[in-house]
């Protein structure tokens, strides 16, 4: 029987992060990036598990080359670092979650022995001394949290030198007791400053010549933060946007620049984008964009919130609106001003008394 890979992505600063931050969108972003792991996986490995914040990827009697296996690991961290680097910049949520999601790192571990295998309820799943040996790594000397750990036995397996030093790996080597038995392994410090990571859309804040053509304000006796999430949580819509038959998003990700959301309102389906404009030190801002609405070509609405030193916040809505056919244009300016207006009003009216409710 020969050799297979054990491979376990492991995300570091999960469990501070979990317990120091807003628990759903830090469960969102860890999601997300384990996502972005699985997706990032280019050796056809199978994910034997889903571990909390880590992977358990094996390849089955088969260990990828030393070339294959550190494009691997290489793959992965820039995979990593790309969508945090994508969550700093497009970040719109000013809660700690969202905040200090950059300062996740990554861990990988790679280990090779024979696999005993397990069936639970129909799955088969990788077991024994190998797997065990494998997690134990996790739990390491080495002085960082942003690193790949390759074992000995593996690191002998595809003749890869414990000195090995590229512009991405520095080897050096390292060991550890597990039940007085010393494991021995190589271990390289991962620089994100050296990965090339991926380009990612970065809207531009927007800029406007005109004031807004309405705009609709509201004091809450509330943080402008909470006000803020009840507005960008998509899953709270339904409680105070009138109209609404259905509303479909990635209820996995959290609300960002360039998220997409489609409203069904009165039958009418609005595809929505999440923009900015740039507004006063100390506000928080979220705005929406969309090209079908039935009377304009493009539909911009702001939320302001502005936070009071009570503790209390006050929200100002702001419209803004073009039409290319003159059709719209007449449409536009003897029913727009008035029908948005209307609207705007009564659904900052049925949020402010969903959250009075809720307190």
């Amino acid at each position: 029987m020969s050799k297979s890979l054990l491979f376990i992505p492991d995300i570091s600063g999960y469990t501070k992060f979990i317990q120091t931050t807003e628990i759903e969108h830090s469960q969102h972003v860890i999601s997300e990036l384990l996502e972005v792991l699985v997706n990032a996986n280019t050796q056809d490995l199978k994910l034997a598990e889903i571990e909390g914040d880590a992977l358990f990827f094996y390849k089955e009697n088969e260990v990828p080359s030393q070339e294959n296996l550190l494009a691997q690991i290489e793959s992965m961290f820039t995979a990593f670092y790309s969508h945090l680097k994508m969550l700093e910049k497009n970040r719109v949520c000013p809660c700690n979650a969202c905040a200090t999601a950059p300062n996740l790192q990554l861990k990988i571990i790679a280990h090779s022995g024979h696999l005993q295998h397990i069936e639970v309820q129909g799955t088969r799943k990788p077991f024994g001394e190998q797997v065990i040996e494998a997690h134990r790594l996790l739990k390491n000397s080495v002085a960082s949290d942003n690193y790949t750990l390759i074992s000995r036995k593996l690191a002998l397996d595809i003749m890869l030198s414990p000195y090995y030093s590229s512009k991405m790996f520095r080897f050096r080597q390292g060991s550890d007791i597990y039940d007085e038995k010393e494991v021995e392994y190589i271990y390289s410090l991962i620089d994100p400053k050296e990965l090339k990571l991926r380009s990612f859309v970065q809207p531009k804040l927007l800029k406007f010549d005109e004031p807004p053509q309405v705009v609709v304000e509201q004091d809450f006796p509330a943080p402008a933060q909470e006000v803020m999430e009840n507005i960008t949580n998509y899953a709270l819509r339904h409680n105070w946007q009138q109209g609404v038959d259905k509303l479909e998003y990635n209820e996995h990700e959290v609300t960002r620049l360039g998220s997409e959301h489609t409203c069904v309102i009165n039958g009418k389906h609005l595809d929505f984008i999440t923009i900015s404009k740039e507004t006063d030190p100390g506000n928080l801002i979220y705005g929406e964009l969309t090209h079908n609405h039935p009377l304009f070509d493009d539909f911009y609405q702001f939320y302001i919130f502005s936070p009071n030193p009570d503790g209390s916040s006050h929200l100002k809505v702001e419209f803004y609106w073009e039409s290319k056919s003159l059709i719209k244009r007449i449409l536009g300016f003897f029913l727009g001003k008035k029908a948005v207006e209307k609207s705007a009003r009564g659904a900052i009216d049925n949020l402010y008394h969903f959250m009075k409710a809720k307190d």
